[in-house]
């Protein structure tokens, strides 16, 4: 039974995770519906839907099940105005959270990348509940419009509308691009901003953002807009890095690297890089390292003869 259903669970907690917003949350969606499939499989009809089908249904409503608080997962950027005080930080469920490639991206499937990306996952959540699971399984999962009417027991009629409005609120969210790995001009950003970050060149690394690029660190609401504002925060001896440095992380289908700084075992955070056009746009650095190691695993440890690994390619 087990080996039945277990090839589904990547997918699966893809899906929940556009849904939900988190890893932590997607697990647990994808277990429930695992451990509810296990105990209903005698009464499975396999002439009535497939098994992904029938999978799916039991996901889709243990994920709307769990959104029922009115509170949304967003991004600090989506929280209020720039700037301010650093504050208290906030509970893990005000943010989407990031989640390994491995764990949301099968290998074996022509699945859009760029759809576990925050930005991408953040616009998700501003839609009601079966409107995401409508855009998610049409745009993202590929299925037919009577394919998602039948998995939520309603009308080709009323899934196309449901479509519709989804990808209205979509396009006026700006969920930015994706990394593009071939292009060499991205690549040459990537390298040159984590060569910078090592040799702790403030001044090369604000050369490299955007005129308008954010600087966020959730569990904090806080965050900055505008290149002058970070370079003036990075400049502060307190926000120093100097003697950190990145090792690169598989995570959101962007590029992301654990922030690496002496005398810490473990890593300081979780940093994710936005580009577009050979700048950075924005940088959100995850502090809530003890909630996240678990879904990642630990970085590499630091070799003691050189004090800090030698860092890998942005490709690896």
């Amino acid at each position: 039974m087990i080996e039945t259903l277990e090839p589904f669970r990547v997918e699966l907690t893809g899906y929940c995770y556009r849904m939900l917003g988190s890893g932590f949350e997607a697990e647990d969606a994808v277990q429930e519906t695992l451990v509810r499939a296990w105990k209903a499989f005698d009464s499975y009809d396999s002439a009535r839907a497939s098994l992904r089908t029938w999978l799916y249904r039991i996901a889709t409503n243990i994920c709307i099940d769990m959104q029922r608080s009115p509170q949304r997962r967003a991004l600090a950027v989506d929280l209020g105005p720039s700037g301010g005080d650093l504050g208290a930080p906030l509970l893990e469920n005000v943010f989407v959270q990031p989640v390994p490639d491995a764990s949301v991206l099968p290998e074996d499937q022509a699945i859009r990348r760029e759809t576990v990306r925050l930005a991408f996952v953040a616009a998700l959540q501003h839609l009601p509940p079966r409107q995401r699971a409508v855009l998610v399984l049409r745009d993202v999962l590929a299925w037919q419009a009577s394919e998602v009417a039948a998995l939520l027991s309603d009308s080709v009629a009323s899934v196309n509308s449901a479509l519709q409005r989804a990808r209205a609120t979509l396009r006026v969210a700006d969920v930015g691009a994706p990394l593009d790995v071939s292009d060499p001009v991205q690549k040459s950003l990537l390298s040159r901003y984590c060569e910078a970050f090592d040799r702790h060149d403030m001044r090369t690394l604000v050369a490299l953002l955007h005129e308008d690029a954010t600087m966020s660190m959730p569990p904090f609401s806080w965050w900055l807009r505008g290149r002058e504002s970070i370079s003036r925060v990075l400049s502060t001896p307190n926000a120093s890095c100097d003697g950190a440095w990145l090792v690169p992380v598989r995570a959101n289908a962007s590029p992301a690297f654990w922030q690496m700084r002496p005398g810490l075992e473990k890593p300081f955070g979780l940093v994710f890089l936005d580009v577009r056009d050979g700048l950075v746009t924005g940088t959100t650095t995850y502090l809530n390292v003890e909630e996240l190691l678990p879904l990642f695993g630990s970085p590499p440890a630091t070799p003691m003869s050189s004090g800090r690994p030698p860092r890998t390619s942005v490709d690896d």
